[in-house]
């Protein structure tokens, strides 16, 4: 497996020191936070993108993600949704990311007509994704935490380029274990972030292997292509220890639990 980190966990740090912090510790990948406040964001010129696109290659290191903050269902007009889905696209397209982060975000509406808004979008801008070649990844996160809730929007989009990126975090805390979960979006799953919390009721991250996540039981599933992000939020919980001194340490942990597992996983995965 490939394994990636997201810049959440080094919030603000310059995309070069990024870039070689990951080839430093032997990760092929980076998730790229997208906000106003990171150094990458749809407002770059291209000139600014093809610099950060730069570095990566000069280090050996993949943009596996754009991750936005875009959510798919809410009660927004729907064309500043379409906009921003765009948006993130092609900044993708332009950094060279095969994948797009979005959240479901339907907050306390109406369930079926949540899934059905959207579903509509997600078709809608599956076409743009196909045109810029990158593939928009609905997360298991706010108001869909299970793989259950992603899947029933996701059937009936049933296009290659709309797909699921699934949070190991979300479906468990909601009670869904790993193997349901898996069954669910293995039929759209891009790619998993891994992480480890304390307790379902203390969500400050910590180093791999040091919580109560049932990550043995998520890697179980999965292909041997499938990326492993971890998503360590530290943005979020400034207390947590810095990210860059674990990282080896996660990855071997990583690594450590996929050489224990007892057969090569043949779970199909997408592509």
């Amino acid at each position: 497996m490939k394994f990636a980190f997201s810049t959440l966990g080094v919030p603000g740090m310059a995309m070069a020191d990024v870039a070689a912090l990951a080839a430093d510790t032997g990760y092929q990948g980076v998730e790229l936070r997208v906000a106003p406040d990171e150094p990458v964001h749809p407002g770059l010129e291209m000139p600014e993108r093809a610099a950060v696109a730069k570095e990566f290659r000069r280090a050996g290191v993949e943009v596996l993600a754009v991750c936005g903050y875009t959510n798919l269902a809410a009660e927004a007009d729907e064309a500043v949704v379409l906009r921003e889905l765009g948006e993130l696209l092609w900044l993708a397209r332009d950094l060279g990311a095969p994948y797009v982060r979005i959240f479901p975000g339907a907050a306390d509406q109406d369930p079926a007509v949540a899934d059905a808004t959207a579903a509509r979008r997600l078709g809608a801008a599956a076409e743009t994704a196909a045109g810029a070649g990158v593939r928009l990844l609905l997360e298991t996160h706010d108001s869909h935490r299970t793989g259950e809730a992603i899947s029933g929007v996701l059937g009936p989009v049933g296009h290659l380029n709309a797909g699921a990126l699934w949070d190991v975090l979300h479906p468990w805390l909601a009670g869904e274990d790993p193997l349901t979960t898996h069954g669910y979006l293995a039929p759209f799953l891009g790619y998993v972030q891994v992480k480890d919390v304390a307790a379902v009721d203390d969500l400050m991250p910590l180093p791999l292997g040091n919580g109560v996540v049932p990550l043995a039981e998520c890697l179980s599933t999965l292909t041997p292509q499938t990326w492993l992000s971890w998503e360590y939020e530290k943005r979020w919980y400034p207390q947590a220890a810095e990210l860059p001194g674990l990282l080896v340490q996660g990855r071997e942990y990583l690594e450590g639990l996929l050489s224990a597992l007892p057969v090569q996983p043949t779970f199909p995965t997408a592509k």
